[in-house]
């Protein structure tokens, strides 16, 4: 079992530090995470790191189980998610190899799920504060420790992708006041609200989107060396963040379904309770 979850994102499909590792396969009543599991010890604790989309990056973003690889987190007993996502820049004051550790986003996915709920069972979680206060107060002190540039607070903006912005949609993104633009993160801090997990993005800069004029066009080589220097130091902040973790939650995502569940318990399928055990099983 492991109280700490790393979901790595471009560039980042491996944790190094890690001892003791094992591979761990978990079958979710949502089908297969985008991997196995990575279980180890860093810095003297229980971690499990998954690679968002698989070792050898085989998934799309859209194409992403995003309820698999939360239901897996919440299998292994994980109850903080650190996730990493490489994401362009809307903003000047945010420079590739930068990080932004954001506390709001704004959704522009189309149609993917998002809620564990449905199927006799009906749950509405507070969401205007998506990302753990507590964990996101670890991650930036994390990347003063590291020697990263690490900025707390801003927006991410979700797309669907996988292709980059228009320059209309970049120039848009930005008179809205959006931070960064990646393709994943919404999903899952919606997911790990409503299993009850503290989640905090390490959104980690690798360009200037398709607005700067000097990157009017976005290049995959160019993101490539930028990720891999931001893989390194993502490691750094995830070590220190592990070594600064606080024993107990002080936060209210542990207890987010306490008043979230409308539906008559009586009413709801004995099916759906079963295939939600682990996310509302405390509360039936």
């Amino acid at each position: 079992m492991a109280k700490i979850g790393i979901i790595g994102g471009s560039g980042l499909y491996s944790m190094p530090g890690f001892t003791g590792q094992e591979e761990v396969s978990v079958e979710t009543p949502f089908g297969l995470p985008s991997d196995n599991f990575v279980v180890g010890q860093l810095e003297g604790q229980e971690v499990a790191f998954l690679a968002r989309h698989g070792r050898g990056h085989r998934i799309t973003p859209s194409e992403l189980n995003f309820r698999a690889n939360i239901y897996g987190m919440k299998t292994l007993g994980v109850e903080r998610i650190i996730s990493l996502s490489a994401v362009g820049s809307l903003k000047e004051e945010h420079r590739p190899t930068e990080f932004v550790i954001p506390d709001q986003f704004f959704d522009r996915t189309r149609g993917r799920v998002s809620t564990f709920f449905g199927e006799g069972l009906v749950a509405h979680v507070s969401f205007a504060d998506p990302i753990c206060p507590q964990l996101s107060d670890v991650v930036t002190a994390a990347c003063g420790d590291a020697g990263v540039t690490g900025k707390q607070g801003g927006t991410y903006l979700c797309m669907e992708g996988p292709a980059f912005s228009t320059k209309a949609e970049s120039n848009i993104y930005r008179s809205w006041g959006m931070d960064v633009i990646g393709m994943t993160n919404l999903q899952e801090a919606k997911l790990a609200r409503e299993a009850e997990i503290c989640y905090v993005t390490v959104a980690m800069v690798t360009d200037y989107d398709c607005w700067h004029p000097e990157h009017d066009a976005v290049e995959v080589t160019d993101i490539i060396r930028v990720l891999t220097q931001n893989a390194a130091n993502a490691a750094k902040v995830v070590a220190e963040a592990v070594k600064r973790m606080p024993a107990e939650r002080t936060c209210k995502c542990g207890s987010s379904l306490k008043h979230a569940i409308i539906t008559d318990k009586a009413l709801v399928p004995e099916p759906t309770k079963l295939k939600l055990e682990k996310i509302v099983g405390k509360y039936f």
